[in-house]
């Protein structure tokens, strides 16, 4: 494994900051791949270490010794790499906990002096820049700074490999690899005894007569062109109210229902189309339209069994609860860790995305005639170990059965960019790493034209939109599902807390003034000519460079770490206006993205005798069920404090009317995405999402950016002409903000 060789994630984001001593954002499992450059580049730094010692003869200077000259070099690689272009994902995530854990060290040793100590913390400061630098160029980045975000076993090897190379007694749970990622994947193999018996009684598949490719013309005009980037242009650049869904045939009336059970039109129409044979569907209906049901008892029409179901581990468990409702003859049994309790008989198969790396070998033989894919934004990214494994057991599921049924579910697609798209539809068998495929390849040539046409893009995107794309919105199906609105609810902070965080956002203003200036006097000397009135394209560009140059340091304040200290000083006030709401409204959902602001609004539920549950990342999943249970089943819970990592997706939290919005999202897509928890099909009441806004901060500008801007997703599937901005573009855009309304004051 190595300090910095993780397949290369190409990276067109604009520029953004972390602290990486603090809490960070949402937890997601990092993705890592090419571990085995990354395990010998570790290994070649703990030979280089050891030659230098052996060459000197003598023992190594303090300064060279230990975890803190490991950390600095690997940090190093992951700047050289991310200038090019490659994020290191698993680098970054090991060095970014092995420096908290140092700084935890150093801090608490009393056996060093205060000077020894300061210099130590001054060195990991150094290394938490060069992280916090390259973060800013990607934003993903920031899920894997959470002390609670998953490890990978590459990771988990690295960080193994880095301590021995620093001397250091490694981590006990990590068994030693033998060849990097490669052989820490084959020691974690395992195959189920009852999954060895299930082969053993079925050896053989069947071939499917439907499995060969469509025949393409022997001219084919499109030969050489380079398709897949003017594929997804053409959902960029959709034009204003174009559809994005698949001709669905009509409901089939004769559709047997389990008892008490029954689907809308919308639903029906999916389980139609794959009952008459359509196989591939990218399900985007918004969420909260039931895609769960439409995908069971799609796989029901298609008799796509076994069925393997590909989950967030925070909903395994209802998943589980869901196809037993909605598919009760079919037998389901989920796997957990190492799968000593799975059924390999099983009609259907539950699995999370952190633990396919144990069971790919199994699963790719085991002969799953349909597979799905929920929250399938979960694999945008193609270079990470969840991304590739899915990927490549969908290759092999094609393989062996032909045509299977598989679905990609996410009711947010598209998160940060149009590549989003390019694993789920590698996902679904309609482009390979470089390429579409032959019945993509096929639709394309029959519309005649090339990449020069005009009508190229309109038709092209319908090609692919044929293939399976189904998105439907709330207010065009679901008209019977009451209204949702936003209510933004301003709070004074506490006189102290006020005074420091506005402070601390006036000294982020004059630094940005301070750099605005310089770079005006720098341009003037150059040229000669004095600008008038406001630059706004300078203003971006001093902007950028606060987030990109000054992100994680630990003097000052940027604009991350104020939004964080902000959360922290609003949090009682949150939880006591959703204390207030459950004495008089009923059942509140109460949304943070920081385990100190859930903490705190314990603490304030306790203190008014109320009762809750508490839905978290590092639960288990039974504990996190049992605590959604609760919540919706026992009256006297009357709120459920929630992570917006582990709730925020495929959670059903409808009995509740009123949701709190504690911190504030960088995305709309995030916001969404936890109101549609209570606001969804079931509920009877009309849904306000309560956000709470600090006022008279920064606060009130990011809830601004992120209300004026649309999803991605409303521009590539809904048609919609909104502009749109990603999580970076909204950072950047409230220091734009923020360095106007300075020059605004000061020069008007």
């Amino acid at each position: 494994m190595a300090f910095g060789a993780d397949r290369a994630t190409k990276t067109r984001r604009g520029p953004a900051a972390v602290r990486v001593t603090g809490q960070a954002g949402r937890v997601s499992t990092p993705g890592a791949a090419n571990g085995k450059k990354e395990q010998g580049l570790a290994q070649r730094q703990g030979r280089s270490r050891q030659t230098a010692t052996a060459g000197r003869g003598q023992r190594r200077h303090r300064d060279e010794e230990g975890i803190l000259p490991v950390l600095a070099k690997a940090a190093r690689e992951i700047e050289v790499r991310a200038q090019r272009g490659d994020i290191l994902r698993t680098t970054f995530q090991v060095v970014a906990g092995l420096v908290r854990e140092e700084r935890n060290r150093v801090k608490a040793d009393a056996s060093i002096t205060e000077g020894r100590r300061e210099a130590e913390l001054k060195r990991l400061d150094g290394v938490a820049k060069i992280l916090a630098q390259v973060a800013g160029a990607e934003p993903s980045l920031f899920d894997l700074l959470d002390p609670d975000a998953e490890m990978t076993d590459s990771a988990r090897a690295l960080k193994r490999e880095m301590q021995v190379a620093a001397g250091m007694e490694p981590d006990p749970e990590v068994e030693r690899p033998r060849d990097g990622a490669a052989a820490v994947r084959q020691e974690r193999q395992v195959v189920p005894r009852s999954v060895v018996s299930a082969q053993l009684a079925n050896p053989f598949l069947a071939p499917t007569p439907e499995a060969a490719e469509p025949r393409l013309p022997r001219d084919r005009r499109l030969t050489g062109w380079e398709l897949l980037t003017p594929l997804l242009t053409s959902f960029e650049n959709a034009a204003p109210g174009a559809v994005s869904c698949m001709d669905l045939p009509a409901p089939d009336p004769g559709l047997r229902m389990p008892a008490g059970l029954s689907l809308m039109a919308h639903q029906a129409g999916v389980v139609a189309a794959a009952a008459r044979g359509h196989r591939t569907f990218l399900l985007a209906d918004e969420p909260g339209l039931g895609k769960t049901a439409q995908a069971l008892l799609a796989a029901k029409a298609a008799d796509a069994y076994p069925l393997l179901c590909v989950v967030p581990s925070v909903v395994k468990t209802n998943w589980a609860r869901e196809a037993a409702r909605w598919t009760p003859s079919r037998s389901v049994s989920v796997v957990h860790g190492s799968g000593e309790d799975i059924d390999g008989f099983a009609d259907i198969i539950v699995v999370n995305y952190e633990v396919l790396d144990r069971h790919i070998g199994w699963m790719s033989t085991h002969g799953f005639r349909g597979m799905v894919l929920d929250e399938a934004h979960f694999i945008k990214n193609k270079q990470s170990q969840r991304s590739q494994h899915v990927i490549e057991i969908a290759d092999h599921v094609r393989k062996r059965v032909g045509r299977p049924l598989m679905m990609a579910l996410t009711g947010t697609p598209l998160i940060n960019d149009i590549d989003d798209f390019r694993a789920i539809w590698q996902f679904l068998g309609w482009i390979d790493a470089k390429h579409p495929r032959p019945q993509l390849l096929a639709a394309l040539e029959e519309t005649g034209l090339t990449p020069l046409d005009r009508e190229f893009s309109r038709s092209a995107r319908q090609a692919v939109i044929d293939l399976g794309i189904v998105r439907r919105r709330k207010v065009d199906v679901a008209k019977d599902i009451p209204a949702r609105r936003i209510a933004d609810l301003p709070v004074e902070l506490e006189s102290a807390a006020a005074r420091s965080i506005q402070g601390a956002e006036r000294e982020l203003a004059k630094r940005l003034l301070k750099r605005y200036d310089s770079a005006v006097a720098a341009r003037a000397e150059r040229s000669g000519t004095r600008i008038e009135g406001i630059d706004e394209e300078l203003v971006r560009r001093v902007a950028g460079g606060e987030l990109s140059e000054t992100a994680g340091t630990t003097k000052g304040e940027n604009v991350f770490a104020l939004v964080r200290r902000i959360g922290q000083a609003k949090a009682a006030l949150a939880a006591d206006y959703a204390a207030q709401l459950a004495r008089n409204a009923g059942k509140v959902v109460f949304f943070a993205k920081h385990i100190d602001v859930m903490d705190t609004a314990s603490e304030v539920l306790d203190s008014r005798g109320i009762r809750y549950s508490s839905i978290r990342g590092e639960q288990t999943s039974a504990v996190r069920q049992r605590n959604i249970d609760a919540f919706v089943n026992d009256h006297d819970v009357a709120v459920a404090v929630c992570s917006l990592s582990a709730a925020g997706v495929g959670v059903n939290l409808q009995v509740a009317s009123n949701v709190v919005l504690a911190e504030l999202s960088w995305t709309y897509a995030e916001q969404t995405q936890a109101i549609d928890r209570v606001h969804r099909i079931g509920q009877e009441m009309p849904v306000t999402a309560w956000r709470i806004i600090a006022a008279q901060t920064i606060d009130t500008k990011i809830a601004g950016l992120v209300d004026a801007k649309a999803g991605l997703a409303a521009r590539a599937l809904d048609g919609s002409d909104e502009e749109v901005l990603s999580a970076a573009d909204v950072q950047l855009e409230a220091l734009v903000a923020l360095l106007t309304e300075q020059l605004a004051k000061r020069d008007g």
